[in-house]
């Protein structure tokens, strides 16, 4: 315990966590039990997108809701380090936001699709960093999920699914697999994960 704190509070740099999985395995979840463990010092990074707010979701909350013609503007500009289009929406992760939290010490978590996180995982190899898979414990489990959501009509829910499929392939790129079984077991493994990390880091 001594030594995962000494080595938390003297690193020049934060860590930057990327959690990845297909749409509807549970991040968001995982997540929240992830941010309530302050021994890691944990910061969630907001993402940025163009989809419209779901029921109570705020700005500069649980997104950064911009328009398309904003979204647009900064791709140009580069200032993302990692963007994607999906379902004619644009999600993207904002550099300057993530790279100042990590030079003030921050541990900065990184939620994202398959598609952004290899983007992410090339633009941070000078970076310190772990990358972390969540899959479902079953595809069947991930319909049951999605469909329990309520948010999206059969034609869409029948497009994530197969682009779930096809990220389910991607698992080996990423530095660990983490089933969500239950959120609070994924969690306390991703944990393990992150302090272990941390502990190697000086």
């Amino acid at each position: 315990m001594i030594s995962f704190i000494y080595n938390l509070y003297n690193m020049k740099k934060g860590l930057l966590v990327i959690l990845s999985g297909p749409s509807g395995v549970g991040k968001g979840t995982v997540r929240e039990f992830l941010m309530r463990d302050k021994q890691v010092n944990l910061q969630y990074s907001i993402s940025m997108t163009t989809r419209s707010p779901r029921n109570n979701e705020r700005h500069g909350v649980e997104y950064f809701f911009v328009s398309q013609d904003e979204f647009k503007k900064l791709i140009k500009e580069d200032g993302f380090l990692e963007h994607a289009k999906f379902v004619n929406n644009y999600y993207g992760t904002p550099k300057k936001y993530v790279i100042d939290l990590l030079n003030e010490g921050k541990n900065v978590l990184v939620e994202i699709e398959t598609k952004g996180a290899q983007q992410v995982m090339e633009k941070a190899k000078d970076l310190n960093c772990v990358s972390i898979f969540l899959l479902p414990p079953s595809l069947h489990d991930l319909e049951e999920r999605i469909k329990n959501r309520k948010t999206e009509s059969e034609e869409i829910i029948k497009e994530r699914l197969e682009k779930a499929n096809k990220e389910m392939k991607l698992k080996s790129l990423y530095d660990f697999n983490v089933i969500n079984d239950t959120p609070e077991r994924a969690a306390d493994e991703i944990l393990k994960i992150i302090k272990d990390k941390l502990n190697t880091c000086i």
